[in-house]
């Protein structure tokens, strides 16, 4: 408005009737002079209108204002006519090579006079305007720089207009410079609230908790991530990636894959790949997400043997993964401190719907530190939980108790089964006889019944200390007597074996504890001759007897209101036991009883 009114003072009235002011500007949203004919106006000082406005303007729908005319319609005086508004971003012009509707300034519509054909044009498709009128009996002369005009509103008022504001923008700001200085000036100023992710805005915990995922690092992509063990998904078992590992939860999953095309995926599936399972660090605490550059928090994973990459040699894809083992060790609230794997590798054939069969085993075991105090994993805490392995003792060294295994022929095993607790248990296998003599003959029967080493004690508890001896039990043997079978010739050897543990429940009701009471080895033997078998057949038995002894159960306190129909003297009880207002309810009964026995006793007198 400031340049307004330098316009006002620059213009010569020649008379101002009484009652007569100066109209105020039209505003942009109402009538405009000329839509897009901006050229300088009468600079002569005479009263005329511009030789360059030659077209008709026109207003916004839903204005009121009036709308003026120009004077005089004559053409540019350079012959040239722009049948476009000059604007320098067409806002409206969505369509290229297409005229949108109503929209003024495309110039894909070559419209002469855009208003008779568009019913209005849309916002920013017609140059913005700023005028001053007055009426134009008051203007004599118009010194100002401004391009002026002379219109007739509808009424055939004359008024004399001067475009105040230089439009040629059409109000187009310039952008904004924003460099490294006034960055966060500027973000500070003008920023908000946003919405973050949960992730971002939640510190991360100092410690892992167990089934916390496992976060890894990928350096070359700086990429944070979660240590995944595929499992088996939907009825066909197909492999889901989606399967995060938990901390402290040691377990094993198994996932098929279908390849509809082996030839490609056997070196592009990162499924198959060994470099895809250890390419990445491990953080030992979640906090290490914070500080990506301190390799302190980072594990690499350590391979134990080397896995070659998948190749394709023929119609073979081979070093194909199909079995991954990770073993992570961990110190307690110090996080993983070391994480190695290793791989099973096969080959496959490339035929149409090839299918692989994969394993994944993730192991987790405290630091040698900590497990230093733990010889093995109890078998209760205190007392035995069925289904356990019974301890043994030998020496100073603790083990489970063991039975004999078979192979697939048949015969005797190195490997054996496990004694469970409150299991019984009966197993047998073939012994190949070797040509000794009785003795090492006899040794070798009973190694292969109790194994190696032979068990001396067995835990009373399922926490016992090998340290402590209190904490064991002798087991009871007794081995094949050479008197009993009366062969002095012969060669009198074990067949069998048979395990019997005594134990009982002990401590509360609710919360009762197993132990065992006492183990003893019973031998079943048999008399050969040096030369008669070749093999032998043994038998191996294992039997838990309870030997609970249950408390009776607690009888309650007796009630006020207990009847006692065959009690002699319960009328004289209740009688005596009530009020007074019961005893005078009772005398009647009371001395009919009395009579009659009074008449039985003179009876028996008589």
């Amino acid at each position: 408005m400031c340049t307004a009114s330098r316009v006002l003072l620059q213009v010569f009235f020649l008379m101002v009737p009484e009652g007569v002011r100066p109209q105020p500007s039209i505003s942009p949203s109402g009538a405009v002079p000329t839509p897009w004919d901006l050229g300088p106006g009468s600079q002569g000082g005479t009263l005329r209108s511009s030789s360059e406005g030659t077209e008709t303007p026109w207003a916004v729908p839903g204005t009121p204002t009036v709308v003026p005319t120009v004077v005089t319609p004559s053409a540019p005086s350079n012959g040239t006519t722009d049948l476009f508004p000059v604007l320098p971003i067409c806002v409206c012009d969505l369509t290229p090579g297409t005229c949108d509707i109503n929209c003024c300034c495309d110039r894909d519509c070559y419209l002469l006079h855009p208003r008779t054909v568009f019913s209005f044009c849309l916002p920013g498709s017609v140059r913005s305007s700023s005028w001053v009128c007055v009426d134009n009996s008051l203007i004599f002369r118009s010194n100002s720089p401004f391009p002026s005009r002379v219109f007739v509103d509808l009424n055939g008022v004359r008024q004399f207009c001067v475009h105040v504001n230089n439009s040629k923008l059409n109000y187009f700001q310039e952008l904004q410079k924003v460099n490294a200085s006034n960055f966060q000036a500027l973000a500070t100023e003008f920023g908000g609230k946003s919405f973050t992710s949960t992730f971002q805005s939640q510190a991360p915990p100092p410690f892992y908790r167990a089934g916390d995922p496992i976060f890894t690092y990928f350096s070359k992509w700086s990429v944070i991530s979660l240590l995944r063990q595929p499992a088996a998904v939907g009825a066909g078992g197909l492999c889901t990636e989606s399967n995060p590992a938990g901390f402290l939860e040691s377990k094993s999953t198994t996932c098929a894959r279908f390849f509809k095309n082996l030839a490609n995926s056997c070196t592009l599936d990162p499924a198959l790949n060994a470099a895809s399972y250890y390419n990445f660090t491990v953080l030992k605490v979640p906090r290490g997400m914070t500080d990506l550059q301190n390799m302190k928090f980072q594990v690499p994973v350590t391979l134990v043997s080397q896995a070659g990459s998948p190749l394709l040699a023929g119609n073979t894809c081979e070093n194909v993964v199909s079995q991954v083992i990770y073993d992570i060790e961990t110190n307690g609230t110090f996080g993983i401190q070391k994480v190695s794997v290793s791989f099973g590798q096969t080959s496959l054939t490339v035929e149409p719907d090839a299918s692989l069969q994969q394993h994944f085993t993730i192991r987790f075991r405290a630091s040698q530190s900590t497990a230093a105090s733990l010889p093995g994993p109890r078998s209760g805490n205190p007392g035995y939980i069925v289904g356990k392995p019974l301890l043994a003792l030998t020496g100073d060294v603790s083990h489970s108790m063991t039975l004999l295994q078979s192979k697939g022929d048949g015969t005797c095993s190195v490997r054996r089964h496990e004694v469970q607790f409150g299991v019984n248990a009966m197993s047998g296998c073939r012994l190949r006889l070797k040509k000794v003599d009785c003795s090492h003959l006899q040794q070798e029967m009973y190694q292969t019944l109790h194994g190696r080493p032979r068990p001396e004690h067995v835990a009373i508890f399922g926490n016992a200390d090998p340290a402590q001896k209190g904490e064991w039990t002798r087991i009871l043997s007794r081995n094949c007597s050479v008197s009993a079978m009366h062969c002095t010739s012969c060669c009198v050897i074990p067949v069998s074996l048979q395990i019997q543990v005594l134990w009982a429940y002990i401590g509360l009701q609710s919360n009762p504890q197993a132990h065992v009471s006492g183990a003893r080895f019973l031998y079943q033997c048999q008399p050969i001759k040096d030369s008669q078998l070749t093999e032998m057949s043994l038998t191996t038995i294992v039997t838990f007897v309870d030997i609970t002894q249950k408390p009776e159960p607690p009888w309650g306190q007796p009630r006020i209101d207990w009847k006692l129909p065959f009690d002699f003297f319960f009328p004289f009880k209740v009688a005596f036991s009530k009020g007074a207002d019961s005893q005078k309810g009772s005398v009647s009964p009371i001395l009919v009883l009395s009579l009659l026995l009074l008449g039985v006793l003179s009876l028996e007198t008589k």
